[in-house]
């Protein structure tokens, strides 16, 4: 693997991950990437953008964890009966890779913790926060209704921690997978990432 430093960002819903994700790219001066991995991931499968929703959330389990073990064996055919939905994510896996080994950059989720494993300068992160300043950041910064807000975080959160389970046979927020695990209740967003450029001049993978 290439000697560029990734910064991974896991987190729960509303905790302010992806926030914190793009001003850690400002303070670095290093690209950050999200959903655009899955946008990408899909114009190469040809799968129009208004079906990636449904089609991550139709992903067969463990296929992460399948294809992981299939490069290492270094087998091409993963599996002959592949889903649309296997197929997206088999261009996830494909895309996170690209980027580690092109760049130094910030990855927010697609299980690229998991991913880049083996890529040893990676900082592995996981925002969480308390309930009630998720709610608030839910309302004020994604627009969701206070009547809403509590279920649709539980519901993100338990599709993040399914899909993140299922293919990457670790389960997700346990703090051992981490680098830093960090509570965004306690800082506002910009310290929340002088925190983590901090903490990754301690990391010995980084040096």
């Amino acid at each position: 693997m290439s000697e560029h430093t990734v910064i991974t960002i896991e987190r729960q819903y509303a905790s302010g991950g992806l926030e914190i994700g793009r001003n850690l790219s400002e303070k670095l001066n290093i690209p950050v990437y999200s959903r655009e991995i899955v946008e990408m991931a899909a114009d190469r499968c040809g799968i129009p953008k208004e079906y990636l929703e449904s089609t991550q959330e139709n992903v067969s389990q463990s296929f992460l964890y399948r294809l992981s073990l299939a490069a290492k064996t270094g087998s091409v055919d993963v599996d002959k009966t592949a889903s649309k939905a296997d197929i997206l994510y088999s261009e996830v896996y494909k895309v996170v890779t690209e980027l580690a080994e092109k760049e130094s950059c910030i990855i927010v989720g697609q299980c690229a913790d998991y991913i880049l494993k083996e890529h040893k300068k990676t900082f592995r992160v996981f925002i969480h926060a308390l309930m009630e300043d998720r709610i608030k950041r839910a309302i004020e910064n994604y627009g969701i209704s206070e009547q809403y807000a509590d279920y649709i975080i539980r519901k993100n959160d338990k599709r993040r921690e399914s899909f993140y389970n299922a293919n990457t046979m670790r389960t997700w927020g346990v703090k051992e997978n981490y680098h830093i695990c960090l509570n965004s209740s306690l800082f506002p967003v910009e310290s929340c990432s002088d925190i983590i450029i901090d903490a990754m001049k301690y990391a010995e993978n980084l040096k």
